[in-house]
């Protein structure tokens, strides 16, 4: 039985989480079982999905497989972009140097903050009244 090559990353944004396994072939995606333009509405986030694969000049070697759980659509395109750039190191190493200098390997750890008790919100207060 012939073994099935794929390479995996795990991208992560705000809370969405994307698992990605990069397989050699024609250049065709799934995004938890639906087509890559079904699942990304936007072009913001089809462009933001893909461009991993389109600084390292890789788009056509490969099929992009795909779940995505948790978040928005938004923060699920960035999460796949980073998955895929993780997938893409385990592929070829030496094309970290170009993806880290593209900022592709970088967390982007900012999330939302939480609501404080007293508070109205995370830094919004209830109106003060003097009298």
């Amino acid at each position: 039985m012939a073994d099935l090559v794929q390479y995996y990353g795990t991208g992560r944004r705000k809370s969405a989480i994307a698992r990605v396994f990069l397989r050699p072939g024609s250049g065709e995606w799934k995004v938890n079982g639906k087509g890559f333009d079904e699942y990304f509405v936007t072009e913001q986030q089809r462009a933001s999905a893909k461009r991993t694969l389109a600084v390292a000049e890789m788009a056509p070697n490969f099929d992009v497989v795909t779940t995505v759980s948790g978040g928005g659509v938004a923060a699920q395109a960035d999460a796949v972009k980073m998955g895929v750039a993780r997938a893409l190191i385990e592929f070829n190493p030496e094309l970290r140097k170009t993806l880290k200098a593209e900022g592709l390997l970088t967390r982007d750890a900012r999330v939302k903050e939480r609501k404080k008790y007293g508070q109205k919100g995370a830094r919004k207060r209830f109106q003060f009244s003097k009298r």
